[in-house]
Parts: C-alpha cells; sequence; structure tokens
C-alpha cells in the first residue's frame, strides 16, 4: 500500500504503524534491554515525525500540493527544507546516527536473545520492516531528486526542523545521560 500511496503526508502514516508494531514487540519481549529500547525509539519516533511533518506542511506552502508525483528535484527547488524533509527520512528510515538505529538494534538483540519463539517474531519483524524501507525510501527519492527550478527559500524556518535532527541524532549516538532514566524507566513498566 505504501508504493500506491500518492499523498506524501498520508505516506508519513506508514512509517508510524512500522514503528509503532516495533515498540509492541518490545514490549512483548519485556526484557529491560527491549523495554529501553523502546521508551527509546518512542522518544525518536516523536522527534523524527515531527521533522518530517513540519517540513511537509512546508513543502505543501511551496508546492501547493501534497501529491508526490507534483513534487520533484525539492532538493534543487529548496536546499534546506528538501535537506531537513530527507534528512527526516532518513531519521525514520532507521540509519544510524538517528536514534531509531539504536533503538531497532537493542529491539532486534533482545529478540533475538529471548529465544526460539520469538527469535522468529522479530525475524519476520526485521522483513517486514525492510519491505517498508524499500518502499519508503523510493517514494521519498523520488520527491527529493531531479531537476526544479530553485525558489527563495528562506532558511530561517529550518533552524527548529535541524534542531528536531541535531535531538534525534544526539539520542542516537549519545544516551548516555538518559541510560539511567531509560533503565529506571523499563524498571518502572515492568522490565
Amino acid at each position: 500500500m505504501l508504493l500506491a500511496q500518492r499523498d506524501y503526508k498520508r505516506m508519513l502514516a506508514y512509517p508510524s504503524m512500522e514503528h509503532m508494531s516495533l515498540i509492541a514487540l518490545a514490549t512483548a519481549i519485556g526484557s529491560p534491554l527491549a523495554l529501553s529500547a523502546a521508551l527509546l525509539h518512542i522518544a525518536g519516533h516523536g522527534l523524527a515525525k515531527s521533522v518530517a511533518f513540519c517540513a511537509s506542511g512546508r513543502i505543501l506552502q511551496i508546492t501547493g500540493t501534497t501529491r508526490i508525483g507534483r513534487v520533484r528535484g525539492l532538493i534543487a527547488q529548496a536546499p534546506p527544507l528538501g535537506g531537513a524533509f530527507g534528512l527526516a527520512m532518513v531519521a525514520l528510515l532507521a540509519f544510524p546516527p538517528f536514534s531509531l538505529f539504536a533503538s531497532e538494534l537493542g529491539i532486534a538483540r533482545a529478540g533475538f536473545a529471548a529465544g526460539t519463539g520469538l527469535a522468529w517474531v522479530t525475524a519476520t519483524a526485521l522483513l517486514l520492516v525492510l519491505v517498508a524501507f524499500a518502499a519508503l525510501a523510493a517514494r521519498t527519492a523520488r520527491m527529493l531528486l531531479g531537476p526544479a527550478t530553485p525558489s527563495a527559500e528562506s532558511p530561517a524556518g529550518i533552524w527548529p526542523l535541524a534542531l528536531g535532527l541535531a535531538a534525534c541524532a544526539a539520542l542516537g549516538v549519545a544516551t548516555g545521560p538518559l541510560t539511567d532514566l531509560l533503565h529506571a524507566a523499563a524498571q518502572a513498566i515492568g522490565g
């Protein structure tokens, strides 16, 4: 269904379904590692999705459409906005250094460590994540790449998006200050 989606704002709903499923899997695993990873996943998803939706609202203002097929060359047309939207999608696709990479890795490690039954479920979930990854990457690439007429996009509106992406990346590479908080929260919810 993701490949058939023609509206980029609706396209952003699919990573939410994927990430909520991973959070549910981590909760089902129930180990301290899985619950800590689930909490990190919730924080990272919230940051990345906020940036993606704010950027998509600005894309709508610039292009006048939410149709994926009508948005081309966004990086050439509005480089700061195209870059922010592209990086938000990279974060949602769980590339390093973003926190979704670290949390998905933690969920996978916990799932495979939990035993044979959950290892198969984890492997199936990772396969489905790979399918969603390919579809979302293909749809986003069509929007970002290609020729376009440059517009006078103000970089001032990009700072909140850049800060959100920086926070998401910081959570991915340095959870140090949050490690104790994540472990305490995991213990509180039963891990």
